[in-house]
């Protein structure tokens, strides 16, 4: 699963305006058996670069699948209560 969330959904908003959270559930073939991955990654626009540029990257790790989805889930709130409440999955 994965998504991007912004605070507009406006698909014509200026791109220079905008701020975005990308948010990610993937599971990952390790030695031990299936991983989980709860990424979170910032981007906003850049004069200097002239594009949209990414930072701010966190990643949690979870081999109980539940734990990898409350994590999500907890991401996803926080976000929310910062106006980040529209999501790319839900605009097509």
């Amino acid at each position: 699963m994965q998504e991007v969330l912004s605070k507009t959904a406006n698909l014509k908003a200026i791109l220079r305006e905008q701020e975005f959270f990308e948010l990610s559930l993937l599971d990952q073939t390790h030695e031990l058996g299936t991983r989980y991955c709860v990424r979170q990654a910032h981007a906003e626009w850049s004069e200097i670069d002239g594009q949209v540029m990414w930072d701010q990257e966190e990643v949690d790790y979870f081999w109980i699948l539940h734990e990898a989805e409350r994590r999500y889930a907890e991401r996803r709130q926080s976000l929310a209560e910062k106006g980040f409440i529209y999501s790319d999955m839900e605009l097509f």
